[in-house]
């Protein structure tokens, strides 16, 4: 029996050794790299948390303490801007969320659209988007959708267009689905989903004004453009 027991404590204690080296080699890689990561406190982790809970990653309280739920929400949000997944705000996750780690902000191509309109609800914000996606773009890859609605969004941004996105989305001649009527259709589900992941900053064309389709293109304008990236049958740039 005591050698049962002996054996027991001796597994125990292997297994309670490899845990501390784990967490050792993972909290010494955060702060190596002067990040946040899981057990992190302070005003840093309440405006990660802030910005997490705005675009809809992170619905814990918002009490400095980096758990659980912090620690899930920034994995989501790595995941879904194509960023390593390993729950670690180091440099590209804080750039990609438009952070500092002092708590100030930056620009970031990858920053979550926020409306100036503050009469426009956020849910009709992304109900547009996604009957201007539906008429653009659902028949094109789900990334193509999503990068129809950065496009606007990235209008929204810039100083050359309206500053809504129903001023952008009607802007006269600016996108045919409103010309033909489609932007009318119910948007369908895919389309949905693309709207909230471009309101939540992922933008495939990494920040261009224009796309079109080259098959179909009439404007001789449209094709001084740069191109920056083509995905499906539209392609993107400045």
């Amino acid at each position: 029996m005591k050698k049962v027991t002996a054996v027991v404590c001796g597994i125990l204690i292997v297994i309670f050794s490899v845990s501390i080296f784990a967490m050792d080699i993972y909290f010494s890689r955060a702060l190596a790299q002067e990040t946040l990561y899981w057990g992190s406190r302070g005003s840093e982790v309440k405006t990660l948390q802030q910005t997490l809970k705005k675009w809809g990653y992170y619905d814990g309280p918002i009490d400095g303490v980096y758990g659980g739920g912090t620690f899930t929400a920034v994995k989501e949000f790595q995941r879904k801007n194509g960023l390593s997944v390993d729950g670690v705000v180091g440099a590209q996750t804080s750039k990609a969320m438009g952070l500092r780690i002092d708590g100030k902000k930056q620009d970031s191509g990858k920053a979550k659209y926020t409306s100036g309109n503050t009469g426009i609800s956020r849910n009709e914000d992304i109900t547009l988007l996604a009957k201007a996606i539906t008429g653009e773009a659902r028949g094109e890859p789900y990334k193509g959708q999503v990068a129809v609605g950065a496009v606007i969004l990235n209008r929204v941004k810039s100083p050359k267009f309206p500053n809504t996105i129903a001023g952008v989305i009607y802007q006269p001649g600016a996108f045919t689905a409103v010309d033909d009527g489609q932007i009318n259709l119910q948007p369908v589900e895919s389309c949905i989903k693309a709207a909230n992941d471009a309101m939540n900053g992922w933008d495939p064309t990494y920040g261009t004004l224009y796309y079109w389709n080259p098959a179909t293109a009439t404007s001789k304008w449209i094709w001084s453009r740069q191109v920056t990236v083509k995905i499906g049958k539209h392609w993107f740039g400045n």
